[in-house]
């Protein structure tokens, strides 16, 4: 069932998952890639990652509960990370991985 997902969320949402979904999708195979991969591509990188690519695969009328709660999860982790350390550091690798992880780059110019 669709959910209602204000105007406000979508664009909230799509400001701070600034990757596209093929730029997420190729990232969460990357980061899952090694010698113990994984055999199902789909289901490479965490679940958050995975749900923020399924959304960025849908229309806004097509959104489910799920999804809205993911976006407005994702907004505020992206947020609450942004404003501990706005600008990446050089040698902090992992900060920007886990952000890509949920489709922000903080490197991507703004």
């Amino acid at each position: 069932m669709a959910a209602e997902v204000s105007q406000q969320l979508w664009t909230d949402f799509h400001t701070v998952v600034n990757m596209t979904s093929r730029q997420l999708e190729e990232w969460l195979r990357t980061r899952d890639a090694g010698e113990d991969a994984e055999g199902l591509p789909d289901q490479a990188g965490p679940l958050t990652g995975r749900r923020v690519l399924a959304v960025l695969g849908k229309r806004r009328t097509d959104l489910t509960d799920e999804d809205a709660a993911v976006m407005r999860r994702v907004v505020a982790e992206v947020r609450a990370k942004r404003s501990v350390e706005l600008d990446p550091k050089a040698g902090d690798p992992g900060w920007r991985h886990r952000l890509m992880s949920i489709g922000h780059d903080p490197l991507k110019p703004g």
